[in-house]
This record gives structure tokens, C-alpha cells and sequence, in this order.
């Protein structure tokens, strides 16, 4: 017998912004697994366990998640954001891969959240508005290489650039550096967002230019958006400045 296990994604932290359908999840669950500040979310019932686990710990969360689902009971792997973006959806699917046959015959479902990029977009305009990509800086699973590599190569191509995972006591200058390799492709004049705890009391939302982007401004909480050549700040006086990138966009220059 098989049970049900369920890949929530909480939001960027305010329970506005909790989907109805993830919400409907967590009342039908019985043993949540996942890192304990997202767990920490939940208002759950006597009935229900929480399983909390250290945030570098995804993979072994995935498979005690899937043991107990085999054994016939409804599960759920709790992110934040969505957790199909840097999140715990693909170590599920990694451990459904890997593990015993039986983990292939689990009901799996993966429900969608907002995530930190489009929490922070919102928040100052459209950013978003038009081609973007999202790279996460830590390199605990990546080497630095490919990242300075991919940072180069979205930046050459004119994508906006969301950056999660920007920096940490353990990884203390991989933001420094990335601004780096930016700033030998983009204008100084490259509108960079520092957009943290969107959503919620603490929330944080700075506008900078690139030439002027300073790393110790950011923590792990935050999520940084960096704009393209194109992406324009929109001044209103004594209102917030609004940043959008056009739905247009010129083409490479010859």
C-alpha cells in the first residue's frame, strides 16, 4: 500500500500569498518533512507531525519523505517560494531516481508557489517584463566556474538576471564577484534590485545602479534582480520609482 506524497511551495512568506490549492494540501497531510523556519509557516493540527531537518539536508529529507509515504501515509515536503525552483521538488526527484522500485509507484504531486524572483518583481514594477533567467550563487552543488560562465552568457545574450542564494556566512564573496563579472558586460548604469524578505514585516526593497551594487547589502533572505541593458527606472517624484523592462527589445548591436 502506498501512500500520497505532496511538494508544497509556502510562498515567499506571507500567508497572503499561499495558494488555496497548497493550502487544501497542508489540511489533508499527516507528517510534514522540510526545513523548520518553512515549517515553522504551518499551523498544523494535533494530528499532524512536523519533521524538520537542516536547510543542507534536502536529499535525506526526500527519501525519509518518500519511506514514509510507502508505508501508506499522506505526506508533504514543504518549501518556500515554489519548490520547483532551486527547491525541493528535484530532490524528490532525484530520490524517486534513485531509490527502490517502490518510491517509482508513490502518487507524486508538485504544487506551484510564488517564488522569491516574482515576489520582488512585484514589488517594484516589471522587471520580469521581458526574456530573464535565474541562477542560484551557491556553488555547494555547482562548481564557481560554471557559474561565472552562465553569469557571462546570460548577461551577453541581454536576459535579466535573478540571483538567489546570493551570499552567506559560508559563502561570503561570491556576490562581490559576480557583480564583477557583470560590470565587464553591463552598462554601470544597469538597474540591480535588492529585494528582501518581500512580502513580509522585514521586507526590504532597494534599487541600486551596478556600478554601485554593494554585496554587504545582502543576506539569504534576499533575492537580487539584475536588470539588462534595456530594463529602465521610471522616476514618479515623491512616489517609489517603478523598474520594467520593455516587452520589446532591440537586438544584439553590429
Amino acid at each position: 500500500m502506498s501512500g500520497r506524497l505532496t511538494v508544497i511551495g509556502l510562498g515567499p512568506g506571507n500567508a497572503d500569498q499561499v495558494t488555496p490549492e497548497a493550502s487544501r494540501a497542508v489540511a489533508e497531510a499527516k507528517f510534514f518533512y522540510g526545513y523548520k523556519p518553512y515549517l515553522d509557516r504551518l499551523d498544523l493540527r494535533p494530528d499532524q507531525t512536523r519533521v524538520a531537518s537542516d536547510n543542507r539536508e534536502e536529499l535525506s529529507r526526500a527519501k525519509d519523505a518518500l519511506a514514509m509515504t510507502a508505508q501508506g501515509h499522506d505526506v508533504a515536503v514543504v518549501s518556500g517560494g515554489d519548490p520547483g525552483v532551486f527547491a525541493m521538488a528535484a530532490a524528490v526527484c532525484e530520490a524517486i531516481e534513485a531509490g527502490p522500485a517502490e518510491w517509482r509507484a508513490v502518487d507524486v504531486a508538485m504544487l506551484p508557489g510564488i517564488t522569491a524572483m516574482l515576489a520582488v518583481a512585484a514589488r517594484i514594477g516589471a522587471p520580469l517584463g521581458h526574456d530573464f533567467c535565474a541562477i542560484s550563487l551557491s556553488d555547494n552543488l555547482k562548481p564557481w566556474d560554471l557559474i561565472e560562465l552562465r553569469l557571462l552568457a546570460a548577461a551577453g545574450a541581454g536576459f535579466v538576471i535573478a540571483l538567489y542564494n546570493p551570499i552567506s556566512k559560508a559563502r561570503p564573496w561570491q556576490l562581490g564577484r559576480a557583480f564583477e563579472c557583470l560590470t565587464a558586460i553591463l552598462p554601470g548604469t544597469t538597474p540591480v534590485i535588492f529585494g528582501r524578505a518581500a512580502g513580509r514585516p522585514d521586507e526590504r526593497i532597494e534599487v541600486f545602479l551596478l556600478a554601485d551594487a554593494d554585496a554587504e547589502k545582502a543576506d539569504m533572505a534576499t533575492c537580487i534582480i539584475i536588470g539588462s541593458p534595456e530594463t529602465r527606472i521610471i522616476k514618479r517624484g515623491e512616489k517609489p520609482a517603478l523598474v520594467y523592462t520593455p516587452r520589446s527589445a532591440a537586438g544584439p548591436r553590429k
